[in-house]
């Protein structure tokens, strides 16, 4: 039912995710699919850069790709059918970017109980279901 299937995951709050890593794999077994985590890294602000090491990106990627490595490796999928994926920049913009990348069928990601200023300011899950031209299945924390 569905081939390829997209997993955001926030490193800082790796907990959140597991609901939504859960479902995803749970489906992709039913239907021999593929899963791939991605992380979103923001950009380091101007302001800031001067501040932080030289290698600050670089270091703050490696740093994911491990985290999501061990994820992936922690899955009962075999390696072939579970990669990830680090990318900078605007949260929902890059699950798009990717989801449409790789052609997903699905996205599948966790998403708090929303609180007032999601109401006001939207959310990455929110404008993720908003925009995305595969099916979104938000799996509440």
């Amino acid at each position: 039912m569905y081939n390829r299937i997209l997993v955001p995951i926030d490193l800082a709050d790796p907990e959140l995710a597991k609901p939504a890593v859960a479902t995803a794999l749970m489906m992709a077994g039913q239907s021999q699919g593929s899963v791939r985590f991605i992380n979103v890294l923001p950009l380091t602000p101007v302001m800031l850069a001067e501040y932080v090491p030289p290698d600050f990106d670089v270091q703050q990627r490696q740093s994911a790709e491990e985290a999501l490595s061990i994820i992936a490796t922690e899955c009962k999928l075999e390696a072939g059918r579970v990669t990830s994926v680090v990318r900078q920049g605007g949260i929902y913009h890059e699950i798009l970017e990717e989801a449409k990348a790789i052609t997903a069928d699905l996205i599948v990601m966790s998403s708090h109980r929303p609180a007032m200023k999601t109401y006001f300011l939207g959310s990455n899950a929110g404008h993720v279901v908003r925009y995305a031209k595969c099916s979104v299945l938000v799996v509440r924390a």
